[in-house]
């Protein structure tokens, strides 16, 4: 059905049809999780095993000249599934992208018709196909296509794709280690045929010749063959010796990106979480997007449950120093004046009772109280205090009878 027809159906229909295609895409590309979802992934996941088995077991001409019908009537019945699993996913991934704006409905299609899932999909089911209208033609080396039905099962797991992954974010590393290889097997294959190739010899015949043994050496570890000259067997020794080198470079190099992506994917996740719970009420939505996260993660229940308690251990200790900063501030201490022979203690609500020239009374009577150095302290944090508020004190001199100042 194309978008012009969507365009002038009725509101109602459009909606029905729009909620049906979103629903198909949700369950076939596992976004929800409920008991279809589920039954639909476990439903193609035992079928491509069993295709994968079936294809294992028709090699045995023994059981193939028995049980062929059987292969030919299993092998009908998974093309079909898989057919329309394939057409179920070209339509609904109108659903992908927004409905309603020109031109997404097939740009979703697209997507998924030419992305390594799409490619593997009609690949695996295009051969039966071909037989059916080419009858009379030997595809046998199209058959062997159906067991590209192996790899639909990484849609259902990450780890291939997290594999991919790594070797993108370090390829860097991988084009140094094969420039290297590069370097190595043209320096080697060259020796090699100059200490040891001939016309006779099978395998250093040529500089080409040479450079296949080195690769097989390189695979292998052994490249079936024995050198004649001393020369020849340090070059082998060597090219061993560096073929287990360079594998162990590729594999520290894959190891340590597989682990850097899975601990990026673990972080991200984590970040979702800390979103999630920056308000403190998960929504069933949110609960699904994170439920369906871990999945394509293949994250444990475990390391989900460790990072939530992380989280809401940085919260409660955010919180208990949220509580320490804005604590009210301690009531003043009263202030203890001590005199040569006697303590009197004066407290806030003892100066509020007083009235202004009973203050002033008060406050002589400390100072004398106090002895010369605490006099001095006083006097430095007054006029601290004073500086502090930009507070200018004017002294105004004494008025004297005469003319003359007073001496």
């Amino acid at each position: 059905m194309s978008q012009s027809t969507l365009a002038g159906a009725p509101p109602v229909s459009m909606g029905f049809y729009s909620r049906i295609q979103r629903s198909v895409f949700e369950t076939l590309e596992g976004e929800v999780h409920n008991p279809v979802s589920k039954a639909v992934e476990i439903f193609i996941a035992v079928l491509v095993l069993l295709n994968v088995l079936s294809i294992i077991l028709e090699s045995l001409h023994e059981l193939h000249a028995e049980y062929e019908s059987w292969f030919y009537v299993f092998d009908t019945f998974s093309v079909i599934v898989f057919t329309i699993e394939y057409v179920l996913r070209v339509w609904s991934g109108g659903a992908k992208y927004e409905i309603g704006v020109k031109g997404n409905a097939w740009r979703g299609r697209k997507d998924y018709m030419f992305s390594a899932f799409g490619i593997v999909d009609f690949a695996s089911t295009i051969p039966f196909y071909l037989q059916l209208i080419l009858p009379g033609a030997d595809l046998r080396m199209l058959r062997m296509f159906r067991l590209l039905r192996i790899f639909k099962l990484s849609r259902y797991n990450t780890a291939m794709e997290d594999m991919f992954e790594a070797i993108k974010a370090e390829k860097d590393s991988f084009s140094s280690a094969l420039f290297l290889l590069l370097i190595s097997c043209l320096l080697f294959s060259s020796l090699i045929y100059i200490v040891e190739g001939h016309d006779d010899h099978a395998v250093f015949s040529s500089i080409p010749a040479a450079m296949h043994w080195f690769m097989i050496t390189i695979i292998s570890g052994w490249g079936n063959v024995d050198p004649e000259t001393y020369m020849g067997i340090y070059l082998v020794v060597i090219t061993q010796v560096l073929a287990i080198a360079l594998a162990a470079i590729l594999t520290g190099v894959v190891a340590t990106a597989y682990t850097t992506q899975v601990q990026r994917r673990e972080s991200f996740y984590e970040q979702q979480l800390r979103e999630v719970l920056k308000d403190g009420i998960v929504t069933e939505e949110e609960k699904a997007h994170l439920k369906k996260m871990q999945a394509d993660f293949g994250m444990s229940d475990e390391q989900v449950a460790a990072i939530a308690d992380q989280i809401e251990e940085e919260k409660a200790q955010a919180a208990q120093k949220m509580q320490v900063t804005q604590a009210p501030a301690a009531p003043q201490a009263a202030v203890i004046v001590e005199a040569p022979i006697v303590k009197e203690r004066v407290t806030a609500s003892d100066l509020s009772s007083l009235d202004p020239e009973e203050k002033l009374n008060l406050l002589a009577s400390l100072v004398d109280s106090l002895s010369l150095r605490q006099k001095s302290s006083l006097l430095n944090r007054v006029a601290d205090s004073l500086a502090r508020h930009s507070i200018v004190v004017e002294t105004v001199p004494p008025k004297t009878s005469g003319s003359e100042p007073a001496r």
